[in-house]
C-alpha cells in the first residue's frame, strides 16, 4: 500500500516539477519581454529627446544668426546715419525731422535688441524696422544729395554774380581812373641853352643845348579830386631810347596795362577840381650832348598816355 502510495507521489511530484519550470520560464520571458519592451521604449525616447534636443538647439542657433544678422545690418544703418548727420551740420527742416524720426526708430530697435531673450516675432518686427530704417536712411541721403546739388547750383550761380559784380566794379573803377586821368594840352619842348652869364635862349642846335624844357597844361577835370597829382614823363631819343638817369630823378611806373615803363622824369601837379592848370614846366638835364634829330615827349597820369609832343634838332 504504501509503495504504491509512492509510486504515486512520483508522477505527483515529477508533474509539479514540470509545471514550476514552465511557470518559471514564462516568467523569465515575460520580465525578458518586459525589459526589452522597456529598453526599446527608452531608446525610442531618448531618440525623439534627441531630436528634439537637436531641434531646439537649431532654433536656438538660427535666432542667434538671425539675431547677429539684425544687429550688423543695425549698426550699418546707425553708422551710416552717423556718417551723414556729422557731414551735414546744417540742415533745413525736412532734414531735421527726418533726421528725429530715424533717432526714434533707432532707439526702438536698440531697445528690442538689447533685450536678454527675444522671441521670433520679436526677430520678425526687428527687421521689419531696420528695413524700414534703411529705406529711411536712403530717402535722407538722397535729400542730403538734393540740398548738396542745389547749394553747389547757388555757390555757381553766386560766383556768375560775384563775377559780374566785380567785373562791373573793375570796369567801373577803371572808366573813373580813366575819366580821373589829367589831360595835358598845349605840349611844347623847348632846348635851352645857358650862356656865361647865367641868361637862357632857345635854340635849335644839338651841340648847344644844355637843357630840354617841357611845358604843358592840365585841361579842367570835373571827375579828378583836388590834390597832388603825379605826372610821369618819357622822353624818347631820336635813337628811340628813353632819356633816362637815377640822379635826375627817372625811374619806373606802371601803365594802365599794368607794364613796367621807364620815366624821364617825374612832376607833380597841385590841382583844383574843375580847374585848368597853365604854363607847367619841367627840365631835363644832360650831362653829355644831344643827338640831331626829333626828340619825342609823352606824359602819362593815372597809368594813360595824356599827352604827346616833339622837337626837332639840328
Amino acid at each position: 500500500m504504501s509503495q504504491l502510495n509512492q509510486n504515486t507521489q512520483e508522477p505527483y511530484n515529477n508533474s509539479g516539477k514540470k509545471k514550476s519550470q514552465v511557470l518559471y520560464w514564462v516568467i523569465i520571458a515575460a520580465l525578458l519581454g518586459t525589459c526589452i519592451f522597456l529598453f526599446m521604449g527608452k531608446n525610442d525616447m531618448s531618440q525623439k529627446y534627441d531630436q528634439l534636443s537637436h531641434d531646439s538647439q537649431t532654433k536656438i542657433d538660427s535666432m542667434k544668426t538671425d539675431r547677429a544678422s539684425l544687429q550688423a545690418d543695425f549698426d550699418a544703418a546707425s553708422a551710416k546715419i552717423d556718417q551723414l548727420t556729422s557731414q551735414n551740420t546744417k540742415m533745413d527742416s525736412a532734414l531735421q525731422q527726418s533726421n528725429a524720426e530715424l533717432a526714434k526708430l533707432r532707439g526702438q530697435i536698440s531697445g528690442m535688441l538689447k533685450k536678454d531673450k527675444i522671441n521670433k516675432d520679436e526677430l520678425k518686427k526687428a527687421r521689419k524696422m531696420i528695413d524700414e530704417l534703411t529705406d529711411k536712411t536712403k530717402q535722407y541721403e538722397a535729400r542730403i544729395a538734393a540740398l548738396e546739388k542745389e547749394n553747389g547750383e547757388l555757390k555757381q550761380e553766386n560766383s556768375t554774380v560775384t563775377h559780374q559784380r566785380d567785373s562791373t566794379i573793375t570796369q567801373v573803377v577803371n572808366i573813373k581812373k580813366i575819366a580821373s586821368a589829367l589831360n595835358a594840352d598845349n605840349i611844347r619842348m623847348e632846348p635851352i641853352h645857358k650862356k656865361k652869364n647865367g641868361t637862357e635862349k632857345e635854340t635849335k642846335k644839338a651841340r648847344k643845348v644844355d637843357v630840354l624844357r617841357i611845358k604843358f597844361d592840365i585841361i579842367e577835370n570835373h571827375i579828378a579830386e583836388s590834390g597832388t597829382k603825379q605826372m610821369y614823363i618819357r622822353i624818347i631819343a631820336p635813337d628811340k631810347s628813353i632819356l633816362s638817369n637815377p640822379t635826375n630823378g627817372s625811374g619806373m611806373f606802371n601803365s594802365s596795362s599794368n607794364n613796367q615803363l621807364s620815366y624821364s622824369v617825374e612832376k607833380d601837379i597841385s590841382l583844383v577840381k574843375e580847374q585848368p592848370v597853365k604854363d607847367i614846366s619841367v627840365d631835363w638835364n644832360q650831362d653829355g650832348d644831344y643827338q640831331r634829330g626829333i626828340y619825342s615827349i609823352e606824359i602819362y597820369s593815372e597809368g594813360y598816355m595824356v599827352g604827346t609832343g616833339k622837337v626837332t634838332l639840328k
